[in-house]
């Protein structure tokens, strides 16, 4: 009988790499093209749809909800689940924890509320009503999450829980060894043996590196450049796992972007696809930290004490938000707006 093995993720983070750690990221790619694809859609409601904002400014808008996104995706996730980053300085570049992007990322939520804020910022400036602009920016969001995922499962974080190595999906990902000797990964002498032995057959310079991180970081490199000697030393320490990244680009999405395209079929009134994004998102976001293994520097806080994730509470509250937001402006007696599909003729 023949057992299907997880297939042990090796994949180049850059797309590509004229020097060292540089110049382009699949992960800043993701965030050109959800960005150009979010310009795309709401360019397309603005033209066909009922709308107060003219198709020649969703440039305009869309640069400023990009800045309004970055902003508050990485302030987001040093509030909610790295606020030591605060206080982190040192004497390399960029010298601040804040803004070392390699450090935990973005947050989603995070970015919702810095779409939010650019949204508000957008409408004063130029006298747009503030309830449609974000239902173009929750329209425009799901499809530049999907690929904010795929770029995810690219850099091998966020990964999934554990799983049967024999699942078709199960994926070993080596980036787990940044997390050998948290909570969430108990140090064994096995992964210390087969560490040891992967830097053995690494370049002399790094065994005068005293840090342990400086060592996993150049393994972790070697396996993604194709070293096949290292990648069969540390494939066995490495634990099957969910790719719960590829579960919640689907989820977060395709099938929320699904929702709200058939929502917006016709006209609604305004904020009620914004109420639906939160709705949405909400409940697949719930779905996929099922899946998603609990950050490590939090996984003894109200994951432990409640069995939920940081990720599931904050799903939680914005589910609740969108259904008040639905219930109190789905029933104002205000105009239509929006839509994908042709009301009016284009000028």
């Amino acid at each position: 009988m023949l057992l299907l093995a997880a297939w042990l993720h090796n994949i180049d983070p850059y797309a590509v790499m004229l020097w060292r750690d540089g110049p382009i990221r699949w992960y800043g790619l993701s965030y050109i093209l959800g960005f150009a694809i979010a310009y795309a859609v709401i360019r397309r409601v603005t033209k066909v749809g009922i709308s107060t904002l003219k198709p020649e400014q969703v440039g305009d808008l869309i640069v400023t909800l990009a800045l309004g996104v970055v902003l508050g995706g990485r302030l987001g996730y040093c509030v909610f689940y790295g606020p030591s980053l605060f206080t982190q300085f040192d004497d390399t570049f960029p010298y601040w924890g804040v803004f070392k992007l390699n450090q935990g990322g973005m947050a989603s939520h995070g970015g919702m509320i810095g779409g939010i804020v650019a949204c508000f910022y957008f409408g004063w400036r130029h006298k747009q009503p503030v309830p449609f602009l974000l239902d173009l920016f929750a329209f425009g969001a799901p499809l530049g999450l999907f690929f904010g995922r795929i770029a995810n499962f690219i850099n091998g974080e966020l990964f999934g829980r554990l799983c049967d190595p024999a699942f078709p999906l199960a994926v070993k990902f080596p980036q787990e060894m940044n997390e050998w000797g948290t909570p969430a990964i108990p140090w064994t002498d096995a992964m210390g043996e087969h560490l040891q032995r992967a830097v053995d057959l690494l370049p002399k310079p790094i065994h005068g590196w005293r840090s342990s991180g400086q060592q996993i970081d150049a393994v972790i490199s070697a396996i993604q450049e194709g070293n096949q000697q290292v990648a069969r030393i540390i494939e066995p320490v490495l634990t099957a796992r969910h790719p719960s990244q590829l579960y919640e680009a689907v989820l977060e999405g395709l099938v929320v972007f699904a929702v709200l395209v058939f929502l917006w079929r016709k006209p609604r009134r305004p904020l009620v696809i914004g109420g639906w994004f939160a709705i949405s998102y909400g409940i697949v976001r719930i779905i996929g930290e099922q899946f998603r293994t609990p950050d490590a520097q939090i996984i003894n806080q109200e994951f432990q004490t409640w069995g939920v994730t940081r990720g599931q509470l904050l799903s939680v509250l914005l589910l609740l938000a969108g259904v008040v937001i639905v219930a109190f402006f789905g029933s104002r007696k205000t105009e239509k707006m929006g839509s994908w599909r042709r009301q009016r003729l284009e000028h």
